[in-house]
């Protein structure tokens, strides 16, 4: 079987234009971004200055200022077709460059580091595992996909915390867009007694799997499946007979709006459905779709101009 080969895609913006950038990219699909600033190319200057005898001042020049926004897509048709969904309509020019393997390796390692989440959550790189934990955290291990989520962009964030709220000991969960499968394998890390897990990605299957690995989950405990819950009505249908107390879709609101119908179909009674990815301008459609499918919305959360909403098939009193 031949290497997966990557594109490094770099758009250059300014710190005004982050933002937007940023919730376009996501928007369109892309949520696992490498933000690099005129601060950290200094500071690769300064840590490999014994690499070279003096510095382009026009090289400086060009930085001053700038922000760019990295992410990576595979180098073969599919990949070239994700770039230009997730550029069209961007308004900022971007290079594309091949990768060899041990370039990606460096361009994503350097920057992903352990994030705290939460009261409790503590997500670990896998290269870094060695390291001492906080106390009174619950380590969860990722070797991130090459295009999937990290937690650290604030809507994984959002839901993470969420999670971390609402998984209880040996209840289901399912995850409608898992990508590296990190809010669901962080259930079952909190406790969970298993978890089911859907991507429309073939790809997102393994990294799943390999996440859950890292983690000591098995297949005994965790599902994971390619499929469109929203075109598939067998799937749609397998994944209903059974009735989850957590369900979770960190995705965007074109896919959470018609999305939502199926949802109180999922839940057990009182459970709980959150679901993030939506930027804030947009949060009221997704709002007024939950409350059409007879979901009663508990809590809102928000960070970065972000917004995840958690809501309960029905709320006993």
């Amino acid at each position: 079987m031949d290497e997966i080969k990557w594109l490094e895609v770099a758009v250059d913006t300014t710190p005004d234009e982050l933002d937007r950038v940023c919730a376009r990219l996501a928007a369109a699909g892309m949520d696992s971004l490498v933000i690099e600033d005129e601060q950290d190319f200094l500071s690769f200057l300064e840590q490999n200055r014994q690499y070279w005898d003096y510095v382009d001042q026009d090289l400086l020049e060009r930085m001053r200022g700038v922000t760019r926004v990295k992410f990576y897509v595979t180098d073969d048709d599919g990949g070239r077709e994700q770039l230009e969904r997730y550029t069209r309509g961007l308004g900022c020019e971007y290079a594309a460059v091949p990768l060899a393997d041990n370039d990606w390796a460096y361009s994503w390692q350097k920057y992903y580091k352990p994030l705290k989440v939460g009261r409790r959550l503590y997500v670990v790189p896998e290269w870094m595992r060695e390291e001492p934990v906080p106390e009174g955290r619950v380590p969860f291990y990722l070797n991130p996909g090459l295009t999937f989520g990290t937690g650290s962009h604030a809507s994984t964030q959002l839901c993470l915390e969420g999670v971390e709220e609402h998984t209880l000991p040996g209840r289901e969960v399912l995850d409608l867009g898992c990508g590296s499968g990190i809010l669901s394998i962080a259930a079952l890390c909190l406790g969970a007694g298993s978890a089911a897990a859907v991507d429309i990605d073939p790809k997102a299957v393994d990294v799943a799997y390999e996440n859950a690995a890292l983690n000591g989950i098995g297949r005994d405990r965790y599902t994971v499946r390619a499929g469109n819950v929203l075109s598939d009505a067998a799937l749609a249908a397998e994944l209903a007979q059974k009735k989850y107390h957590l369900v979770l879709a960190n995705i965007v609101a074109d896919v959470i709006i018609p999305l939502a119908p199926q949802i109180p179909g999922l839940l057990e009674e009182n459970g709980v459905f959150l679901c993030s990815g939506i930027i804030d301008t947009r949060a009221h459609e997704v709002e007024s779709a939950l409350k059409r499918a007879g979901l009663t919305l508990t809590r809102r959360r928000e960070k970065s101009g972000w917004v995840a909403l958690e809501c309960r098939r029905t709320v006993c009193g």
